[in-house]
């Protein structure tokens, strides 16, 4: 009986709209040449652990399901099962998706745009705060996920920054 077991998780890689400086949210851009790149080195970096994974989970969004489907192909375990679900979406940015940064920034100040992205539960307009991520996220894990990784099983999760910041914080028990 082996002693541990992993749970790897990877934000996918950069996106076309990441290219952009966009707000990208629930939108669905594809990779750049640079993010399929990021892809393949994290596949080399999660060979060199020699983990069996018994399945991934990724997001609905293609830039998510891309990555870890290079990912996959890298280590040789394309056989895997692969569950994909809107619960492990991006933190939905609501009016600001699709906005350059820049000029969100020039329309509703630095200091706002700051706040809509960094704080825990303050939302932009018509999208989700952190909390609310992690609302949406952590029971998703809890009841899918952690039972599988209390059975043994090594899971890999390709997601996004704020869904996977939003897990990260409950591992890590981190503050608000």
């Amino acid at each position: 009986m082996k002693d541990h077991n992993f749970l790897v998780l990877v934000r996918h890689g950069q996106s076309e709209w990441n290219a952009k400086n966009l707000f990208t949210g629930w939108k669905d851009p594809g990779l750049t040449d640079q993010g399929s790149e990021e892809a393949r080195n994290a596949a080399e970096l999660i060979k060199l652990r020699e983990i069996e994974f018994s399945a991934m989970y990724t997001s609905v969004l293609q830039r998510a399901q891309i990555t870890g489907q290079i990912i996959l192909q890298g280590i040789d375990q394309t056989g895997i099962p692969v569950i994909k679900d809107q619960a492990l979406n991006e933190r939905d940015y609501g009016d600001l998706a699709g906005l350059n940064k820049d000029d969100a920034r020039k329309q509703w100040g630095e200091e706002q745009v700051h706040i809509w992205r960094r704080s825990y539960d303050i939302p932009p307009p018509g999208g989700e705060s952190l909390k609310n991520t992690a609302e949406r996220v952590l029971p998703y894990f809890n009841e899918e996920i952690m039972p599988r990784l209390m059975a043994g099983e090594n899971i890999l999760i390709a997601a996004h920054g704020n869904s996977l910041r939003s897990l990260v914080m409950q591992l890590d028990q981190l503050s608000e």
